[in-house]
């Protein structure tokens, strides 16, 4: 393996600490939601959902980021990765689950 272009590491590793912020933020989230939501079915699940959400983003980044110097050192075209799909699967079930909550405590 040589050496790659510096840029292409250091861009890399923005998108590595991209996906930890990420995590981060849904962690946080989960955290969040547990301790404001009096409903305990409704926080459990979307907080469940976010910490998984999170660790898929902490996890899947870091995957990416290994995936991804390998190509750029052997000057083969990126991979493909499903970690944004996961994420974003969870955050859409989150609204879902999020928007029943809403509307059911309205009345």
């Amino acid at each position: 393996m040589t050496e790659p272009d510096v840029r292409f590491s250091l861009a890399n590793e923005r998108t590595l600490l991209a996906y930890q912020r990420t995590a981060i933020g849904l962690i946080a989230a989960a955290v969040a939601v547990a301790h404001v939501l009096d409903d305990h079915g409704v926080a459990l699940w979307l907080s469940g959902i976010l910490l998984v959400s999170g660790g898929v983003a902490a996890i899947g980044g870091y995957r990416r980021y290994r995936a991804a110097d390998r190509a750029i050192r052997e000057g083969r075209p990126l991979p493909q990765g499903s970690t944004p799909l996961l994420i974003s699967a969870g955050l859409v079930i989150c609204l879902v689950v999020a928007a029943v909550y809403v509307v059911t405590t309205l009345r």
